[in-house]
């Protein structure tokens, strides 16, 4: 059975940039479709969001995204999904998000707004605990952080954020890994459009649109909170050695929980 959504729960997917790091393993085509199982990611994403009862959805879309406009009607979904072209894709993932400004400030009825990147494996069961986690604005950490500085780091002080980043600069008692979802409020999606078009007005369009979140949790640490999904699989795919473990690691545990 469905869970039902978070009040109106809107998800926007980002999915418009090349992919340049996966080297040949994307042959050309945007990360969301990558096929694990025999499914796109685009697929195990829309069939997620609809087992917890999210039934609209806004992708951004830009490398070739007449291949996405196609898996999304080969899939019998486009009544559900909305496209928001980004021309400019090539400058980063800020404008991706940027480009998202008017679904952003939608309050839709007072729901939430998901947030999620478009290249991430995972159990459907994240989805349900960034639904069901009190608080206004949640975002998803995994304890089991990959080593370096390519992860985005969730730093906590006891159980509060102070720090939102890949090289995070305020002292911290532990961190775990982002998983790249988030759930915010209408009133802190707006918000968060507003930072993203000062970046993009200020020129900085080369920042990743994390760092649009992170200003927004400094300055109101108190509207934010953070739930564990260490217990769960996912995997964020960006180099051909993600898509290899994507497929020898993760795909066997999602394919044995949902036998």
């Amino acid at each position: 059975m469905a869970q039902q959504p978070r009040q109106n729960a809107y998800a926007v997917i980002l999915a418009a940039g090349v992919g340049r790091r996966l080297g040949t393993a994307a042959d050309d085509r945007p990360k969301v479709l990558l096929e694990f199982g025999g499914r796109t990611l685009l697929e195990r994403h829309l069939e997620a969001l609809r087992a917890c009862g999210v039934e609209e959805v806004s992708i951004t879309v830009g490398h070739r995204r007449e291949l996405i406009e196609a898996e999304v009607a080969r899939l019998g979904q486009s009544d559900r999904v909305r496209f928001v072209h980004n021309p400019r894709y090539r400058e980063g993932s800020l404008v991706s998000l940027w480009t998202q400004a008017a679904r952003l400030r939608a309050a839709d009825g007072g729901g939430p707004l998901l947030l999620m990147d478009g290249d991430v494996l995972y159990d459907r069961r994240l989805i349900a605990r960034l639904l069901a986690a009190p608080g206004e604005n949640v975002l998803l950490v995994d304890r089991d952080i990959e080593p370096g500085e390519e992860p985005v780091k969730v730093c906590f002080r006891g159980d509060r954020i102070v720090d939102f980043a890949k090289r995070p600069v305020h002292a911290h008692d532990w961190h775990g890994e982002s998983v790249g979802f988030f759930r915010f409020s209408p009133a802190m999606a707006a918000a968060l459009a507003d930072r993203c078009a000062a970046y993009v007005e200020e020129g900085r369009t080369a920042l990743e649109y994390e760092e649009a979140i992170r200003d927004l949790i400094l300055a109101a640490p108190d509207r934010f909170s953070a739930t564990e999904v260490t217990d769960l699989p996912w995997i964020e795919i960006d180099f051909e050695a993600d898509v290899a473990r994507a497929r020898s690691e993760i795909l066997p545990l999602l394919e044995r929980d949902a036998a």
